[in-house]
């Protein structure tokens, strides 16, 4: 049985053991920066029946009524089995039970032409999730990757 619960300092190794592997991902110091965003924002784990760490979430507040999430990913063997959906719909259950109206999310756009990600984008756009902008260069990420800009609402903002 899986469960999703909201993650703690324990979970870092698990954090960081997901990121390196996957590569075509996660790459130069995201490591460092995803250790630096559990330690200042929320994040939600999926974990198994072992209690094993199997997905993460870190998502970061960004007025009372937004939120950005920040990195989201599943163990590569475990991809494309619905641990993601069911992460992601707790995660925004509880966002929403605390105000958010809006969530943003940034992933690589389509015009990087980078196959890996096409399930990624996909992934956003099944859950309801509108790509409302491609912003390149993005501060703070490398030249040559346009980020594809994903909002959902999770209540009327009018």
């Amino acid at each position: 049985m899986l469960v999703v619960r909201p993650a703690t300092a324990q979970d870092l190794a698990s954090y960081l053991r997901i990121v390196r592997e996957l590569p075509e991902f996660f790459v130069g110091d995201v490591p460092s920066i995803v250790e630096r965003d559990l330690q200042r924002h929320p994040g939600w784990v999926v974990v198994d029946d072992h209690h094993e760490v199997i997905g993460f979430a870190i998502a970061e507040r960004r007025s009372a009524y937004s939120t950005e999430i920040l990195w989201m990913a599943v163990q590569a063997d475990r991809r494309a089995a619905g641990h993601g959906t069911m992460l992601l719909d707790s995660m925004l259950d509880a966002l929403r039970d605390d105000g958010v109206q809006l969530v943003e999310v940034k992933t690589l756009d389509s015009s990087a032409g980078y196959a890996p990600y096409d399930a990624t984008r996909a992934f956003w756009e099944r859950r309801g999730f509108v790509q409302i902008d491609t912003i390149d260069p993005l501060p703070g990420w490398q030249p040559g990757n346009p980020a594809a800009v994903y909002v959902a609402a999770l209540r009327p903002t009018r």
